[in-house]
């Protein structure tokens, strides 16, 4: 079983994301609203390619300015605390449920599309303890939909695709490239609402999980654990 992060088990906070990088912007001389724009815009090379203080130091000289290492650092850890504080904050509900799975027998995985200051900070979430495998963007360097992304976490997982259930809000088309990938997709509109028209099967809250997967072993007769690869 693989899960997004923001927006399926946590929330994106997007507003506090941009009201923290216009705070940055004061901390190395450039506006604020190119700074967030400038964010915005480089959404994709942020979560494969540049750390927290090559995005700042790239996005400060494209926009006219040359800040200093101790500029530098002080946004980036104003960024950093940012993703201390969202990843520390998980529903309980959402642990419970993630719980429920393991105890059940389901090794669970873990794909984002995030940034370097999100896999700094993920050993001191909660949610770290319960993910047998975790793979972010920017430490493989590719992102979803890219196929590779997938295939890393279940490679991982040593679990065949089509044995293995994608949960995620959709985002960044991730059910278009789970699916594309051989895995069967769940939209969770818990958090956010991302992907309405996605045709697939939809549930509303990440706690109704564990319960909708008893079901549906108990109406088939299967093993509650999904079988592994070969």
């Amino acid at each position: 079983m693989i899960f997004d992060l923001y927006h399926t088990l946590i929330h994106g906070a997007d507003d506090e994301r941009d009201q923290v990088v216009a705070d940055m912007a004061g901390m190395v001389n450039v506006a604020p609203d190119a700074l967030v724009a400038a964010y915005h815009d480089t959404w994709r090379d942020r979560i494969v390619r540049w750390n927290v203080e090559e995005t700042i130091r790239i996005l400060s000289r494209r926009l006219g300015a040359n800040p200093t290492h101790e500029q530098v650092a002080r946004a980036g850890e104003h960024r950093r605390a940012l993703a201390r504080r969202i990843l520390g904050t998980v529903p309980a509900t959402t642990l419970d449920a993630l719980d429920s799975l393991r105890a059940a027998g389901h090794p669970l995985a873990l794909i984002s599309n995030a940034t370097s200051d999100t896999a700094e900070a993920w050993p001191h979430s909660p949610l770290a303890d319960r993910f047998d495998v975790v793979v972010f963007s920017c430490d493989v360097g590719v992102a979803k939909p890219d196929p590779a992304i997938y295939l890393t976490a279940t490679d991982r997982l040593d679990i065949n695709p089509a044995n293995c259930l994608y949960i995620g809000d959709g985002a960044d088309g991730e059910l278009a490239g789970a699916t594309a990938v051989g895995l069967p997709t769940l939209r969770i509109t818990e958090l956010n609402d991302t992907d309405p028209d996605w045709p697939g099967p939809t549930l509303a809250a990440i706690g109704d999980l564990p319960a909708l997967l008893r079901d549906r072993h108990a109406a088939s007769g299967e093993d509650v654990r999904p079988p592994r690869a070969g």
